[in-house]
């Protein structure tokens, strides 16, 4: 399936949910190898509504962020790992460099990012916020990231 045509899915899809009153959750990331840090921070923001949405960097715009030798797993796989996660409800995958158009179709009520963002630079918060949403920051957990996990493992 395109990149488009998951958005459009999940465009109707998520109608279907605001329909029924579901408060929609979204965050966006590449989590290309999937580490404890990453499954904390996904179930502290999907607490914050009924329905959780994964924007999902493909391989291409991650090679465009971290470098020729990112990502690690494919787009395929890093799906289907975060899909399966009980605090998961949908991936969509994104190929530009910031996920503000998938943002923007879907509207989420709630948009979370992880770290030390300051609310004011998350891409889409204006946007969120100007629909009525909230805006949250979730600490990442100390000592857990993938480009550490990679020079662990390329030093072994």
């Amino acid at each position: 399936m395109s990149h488009q045509s998951a958005l459009l899915e999940a465009i109707k899809q998520v109608e279907v949910w605001k329909s029924e009153g579901k408060k929609i959750v979204f965050t966006n990331g590449c989590f290309d190898l999937l580490h404890p840090g990453h499954i904390d921070y996904l179930e502290k923001a999907a607490v914050h509504g009924d329905i959780f949405i994964i924007g999902l960097n493909d391989d291409d715009s991650i090679r465009r962020l971290k470098g020729n030798t990112r990502p690690i797993s494919p787009l395929k796989d890093r799906s289907i790992m975060l899909a399966a996660l009980r605090a998961v409800d949908l991936v969509v995958p994104f190929s530009e460099d910031t996920p503000l158009n998938l943002i923007t179709s879907l509207m989420p009520d709630i948009l979370i990012k992880g770290g030390d963002y300051q609310a004011n630079d998350i891409v889409g918060a204006p946007e969120v916020r100007s629909s009525g949403g909230e805006v949250l920051i979730i600490p990442f957990v100390e000592g857990y990231s993938s480009s550490k996990l990679i020079k662990r493992i390329q030093q072994t």
